[in-house]
């Protein structure tokens, strides 16, 4: 019987299985640079873990931009991003591994978005390119030619919320999910915006930057330090009352995932984030404030 692999895999434990990619195993290669779109593939066509397909955050992960209504990351079109499953050789069984070299910050939107089309076979590899390099595991220049595979799942396996949700709550308590902001603190306070028209934060946001859930080997925190990190920040709170944001719904999943390892349960995405929110013509409020928990 096939031991299955989620939501962390360890680079080990791929290595002990890469005969298995293409026959049972998949791997998906998600590095990217917001300021370089097409840094992903090269560094994909110079080297990658034998058998890995590139993920392109914008163009598989994502829908176009369009209007910007929904943010910069638009959740992709559902039939699309099966049929893209399909091509790179994902079927029902099969066991996804994800990885980036940035610690899990653009893997962890592939490992989410296979969640949230009820896809539970996939794992992010736990440290990423960066330990593979470092315990020097095979590499390959080889474009991938993967079987087919017959994967049709749909979306909705993973809970979201949208903004109207969101702005509801600003007016109640009882009933209001806690947010959680998975970027930096300069971006949460206010103080820089690189990429979105208006700086700062969703009002009563807590601001537990992705990065935090990482050692300095990019592998994630034991599942008790996790926890200990967000227990400390939510207090008793259900995490299925809490949602989770960044810049444009990327490395909130990250935050998601980390609670998971945790074994706390699953937080809802809020996939337009913070660049949906934004927008001027929404006329949406905007805090900045010190409410930052940066470490474990």
């Amino acid at each position: 019987m096939r031991a299955y692999h989620a939501p962390l895999v360890s680079c080990e434990t791929l290595f002990e299985n890469l005969d298995d990619v293409g026959a049972g195993w998949a791997v998906f290669d998600c590095r990217h640079a917001l300021t370089d779109p097409e840094a992903g593939p090269r560094a994909h066509a110079a080297g990658h873990v034998p058998g890995a397909v590139h993920a392109h955050v914008d163009r598989d992960l994502s829908d176009p931009v369009g209007d910007g209504a929904r943010g910069r990351h638009p959740l992709p079109d559902p039939a699309r991003f099966t049929a893209w499953l399909r091509a790179c050789g994902v079927s029902a069984d099969t066991q996804v591994v994800c990885y980036d070299d940035a610690g899990g910050a653009w893997a962890g939107r592939l490992w989410w978005l296979l969640r949230y089309h009820g896809h539970p076979h996939v794992a992010v590899l736990d440290g990423g390119l960066r330990r593979w390099n470092a315990l020097d595991l095979p590499m390959d220049q080889a474009p991938p030619m993967p079987e087919p595979g017959t994967f049709d799942g749909a979306p909705g396996h993973m809970p979201t919320v949208d903004a109207t949700r969101i702005q509801a709550d600003l007016g109640r308590r009882r009933e209001a999910l806690q947010l959680i902001d998975a970027r930096n603190a300069e971006r949460f306070r206010g103080e820089q915006e690189p990429i979105d028209p208006v700086a700062g934060h969703v009002p009563g946001a807590l601001n537990l930057p992705y990065a935090g859930n990482l050692g300095p080997d990019d592998r994630f925190l034991s599942p008790d330090e996790l926890r200990v990190r967000y227990e400390d920040a939510l207090g008793l709170q259900e995490v299925g009352r809490v949602a989770v944001y960044c810049g444009s719904g990327v490395t909130a999943a990250h935050d998601v995932l980390a609670m998971e390892v945790a074994g706390m349960g699953t937080a809802a995405l809020y996939p337009g984030s913070w660049s949906e929110w934004c927008r001027e013509d929404a006329e949406r409020p905007v805090e900045r404030s010190e409410r930052v928990v940066q470490g474990p």
